[in-house]
């Protein structure tokens, strides 16, 4: 499995629940798709970090690169104050570490 962060950083007056909702919406309809998280820093509430998991790393990054990902990123572009970090995880079963 594979655990997909896409982090972003929003302007302070913006309010970027809109696109993580989006962006959830349209994950859950991809092939390979298993759960999502949308998490807020407890530190600096303009850092919003959308975390998904997937079957395998081919499904992520389809999802990641398709058409309907980008351009909500393009339409809510003007909430973010940088460009999204991207970094893809491969999740260990803890339960093998004996």
């Amino acid at each position: 499995m594979i655990k997909g962060m896409v982090g972003y950083r929003v302007k302070s007056d913006e309010d970027a629940e809109p696109l993580l909702r989006g962006l959830m919406a349209h994950a859950k309809q991809y092939p390979g798709f298993v759960s999502a998280e949308a998490l807020v820093s407890e530190k600096d509430f303009s850092v919003v970090v959308l975390a998904t998991t997937w079957q395998m790393a081919e499904n992520w990054k389809a999802w990641q690169e398709s058409s309907i990902a980008r351009d909500l990123l393009r339409q809510y572009g003007a909430v973010l104050a940088e460009d999204p970090r991207i970094t893809t995880y491969r999740i260990i079963p803890l339960v093998s570490w004996r």
